[in-house]
């Protein structure tokens, strides 16, 4: 599958692709072994960001999910694209129930399996906890951190200028660090 090239004015908020695969029953050792294969590939890729693999359940699931960011839409679909990425997923697809799966966002739908993914998805309620909760905490501490640098740096007292940057702080935190994290931890209550 081919990927449209995406209009350079949103190239610059980086990317993301959500894989999934449903591997068949008796597969799922070669599918590992491919694994191996295209995993440090995928992740010398230029741009590359990180690389998330979540594994199935065991005995209650056969899919494996692959998330995959970037620094802009142009390296992800410079991977995507690849002659190397192609021929791996054409050795794959013996593997597979579907085929190749996958979903590319920008936005912060990569922290959960997007919809238009034909892997299971989280309730949205389930979603809308689990980022409340993670959004709370740093809503507490991060003004509390973050201001009293400001003003010992010298940094004028202003209330646009102090949201600014508290909240700058806590999307990265929330993106870079909480989340892929958090999601892991609470995978399992997430899609029960």
């Amino acid at each position: 599958m081919k990927i449209e090239s995406i209009a350079s004015d949103v190239n610059d908020f980086g990317a993301t692709v959500v894989i999934t695969h449903r591997v068949r029953h008796d597969k799922q050792a070669d599918y590992e072994q491919w694994l191996s294969e295209i995993s440090p590939l995928a992740k010398s890729s230029e741009g590359l960001l990180d690389w998330h693999l979540v594994r199935p359940i065991p005995d209650l699931t056969s899919t494996y999910t692959i998330i995959i960011r970037f620094d802009n839409r142009d390296h992800l679909h410079n991977w995507m694209n690849s002659s190397t990425r192609s021929e791996l997923i054409e050795k794959a697809q013996p593997l597979l129930v579907n085929g190749d799966d996958f979903f590319i966002n920008s936005g912060l739908d990569f922290w959960f399996t997007p919809e238009e993914a034909k892997a299971k998805v989280p309730a949205r309620w389930r979603q809308y906890l689990v980022t409340w909760s993670a959004i709370y905490p740093l809503a507490l501490v991060v003004p509390l951190l973050v201001l009293p640098l400001l003003r010992y740096l010298g940094v004028p007292n202003s209330h646009a200028l102090d949201v600014l940057i508290v909240t700058g702080i806590t999307v990265f935190l929330m993106v870079y660090v909480v989340m892929p994290r958090y999601t892991k931890l609470v995978r399992k209550w997430l899609f029960t």
